[in-house]
């Protein structure tokens, strides 16, 4: 999943970069949509890890009908989900922008980009979902290689229809919103062909909806929790952006360039993370607390080793990467003081995001939100706000530094207890040694 991650992530780099091309007010008129569509994608994110960590316990329960239930009625309520929005969105797109305080120039250039993305918007919610079901029925590689085809397919586009060359017509930002629903409408197609025909997790047949209220209930009972989880992490970088805005424009300048150099070190653990939710539900539907406990300790133990090494790497080079990013001895100052004390915590960090991601695959999505929430709410802010008051902008680093330990510490005790609770079973029930297709049409593999 890792090369799958780096394609994630290239779909607003690549956008971001051929936009800025075109001048300052067209990357401004990008920069408004990203609240907006963070959100939507934090909204659809939830959805799809409710199914997938369902799908996952049912595939690990050997229940196929179940699975092929949920991926079914999964993808209705994506569908009727995402048009709603987009048809609100659309219709509100002066009125939203408006409020978030986009000016009467860069508004026609915001509608001209959300009008094209609103109405492609279905081809961002499915793969996104979709995804994460290839990865619960096993089929990793292909869920990796349709972000890494849709992202290469999008940066190849970009260009042609922002700029228009040999005599092409030059669509400007529109082009690179077209650009992005080309890939993903491509991408959403070849996952419908690999949901339906490959895994047969994909059923159309009479009363196929039927019990479709139940199984919404079931994924909003982790979608929910999922999506206030998300709507954290912007919140709380908002906070302590404030926070540290009473250092001068040099400390938020500094701090802005020291969270990119975080967002790129993540990539490598986040890979790992991505498989924990659909891997541990699985098993937690096979009830092998064997398996889960080991997946506990292989993640910690390579959370640990892949943020120590991280810590050692930027305390070394912390000047040298400051002076990259700023020639100004105040950024540079503040820069090297992040990357030798908040580092240290990005291993029991990943421990406490794992956490959540196991929580969530042992079905107690409210614990993965509370500890969450614990994180954000009791002791990050706080210890921010309290180190900023009493020891400058280094203490308001080791306010961070302490929140990541003391959280990391706290998801390891939560998932045993958690843990302990399970009933252990030696082996999942085995399956035939001959695949079989039962009389509903849904396939079963052997073990």
């Amino acid at each position: 999943m890792l090369a799958g991650t780096f394609a994630m992530n290239a779909y607003n780099l690549a956008d971001a970069w051929f936009v800025s091309r075109l001048g300052t007010r067209p990357l401004a008129a990008m920069a408004f949509t990203f609240p907006v569509i963070a959100l939507l994608t934090f909204v659809a994110g939830g959805i799809g890890t409710g199914i997938t960590t369902l799908v996952s316990h049912a595939i690990g329960r050997h229940d196929d009908e179940d699975a092929s239930r949920l991926v079914t009625h999964g993808i209705t309520l994506t569908v009727a989900f995402t048009s709603a929005v987009s048809i609100v969105g659309y219709l509100s797109i002066d009125t939203v922008f408006g409020w978030l305080g986009a000016d009467a120039q860069t508004l026609p250039l915001i509608g001209a980009f959300m009008r094209i993305w609103y109405l492609g918007a279905l081809t961002m919610s499915l793969p996104m979902m979709g995804n994460g079901i290839l990865i619960s029925a096993g089929d990793s590689r292909d869920a990796s290689r349709l972000m890494i085809f849709g992202a290469v397919l999008n940066i190849i586009l970009n260009p042609i229809l922002i700029f228009g060359p040999g005599g092409l017509p030059a669509l400007g930002i529109r082009g690179s919103a077209l650009a992005t629903v080309i890939s993903q409408t491509i991408s959403m197609s070849w996952l419908l062909y690999l949901l339906y025909h490959r895994q047969r997790l994909l059923v159309f047949r009479r009363g196929g909806l039927r019990g479709f209220p139940a199984t919404v209930r079931r994924i909003l009972r982790f979608a929910i929790p999922c999506v206030l989880s998300m709507i954290l992490m912007p919140i709380s970088t908002s906070v302590l952006t404030w926070i540290l805005s009473g250092f001068g424009a040099e400390a938020v300048a500094a701090g802005g360039a020291a969270a990119r150099l975080e967002m790129f070190a993540f990539v490598v653990p986040m890979a790992l993370g991505i498989s924990l939710t659909p891997f541990v539900s699985q098993n937690f539907g096979a009830r092998r607390r064997d398996r889960i406990r080991e997946a506990k300790t292989l993640s910690a133990a390579f959370a640990l080793l892949y943020g120590g090494a991280v810590a050692v790497l930027f305390f070394l080079a912390a000047p040298r990467l400051a002076s990259c990013f700023s020639a100004d001895p105040k950024v540079v100052q503040v820069m090297v003081a992040y990357l030798r004390i908040i580092p240290f915590g990005y291993g029991m960090m990943e421990v406490h995001r794992y956490c959540g991601f196991m929580l969530t695959g042992m079905h107690r999505p409210s614990s993965g939100m509370t500890l969450n929430m614990i994180r954000v709410l009791v002791f990050l802010i706080p210890l921010s706000w309290l180190g900023a008051h009493f020891f400058g902008v280094r203490g308001m680093f080791s306010g961070r530094l302490i929140t990541d330990l003391t959280v990391g510490s706290l998801g390891l005790v939560w998932v045993s207890l958690h843990l302990r609770s399970m009933t252990p079973q030696d082996a999942p029930p085995q399956l035939p040694a001959v695949a079989a297709v039962s009389e509903a049409g849904f396939r079963k593999e052997p073990t």
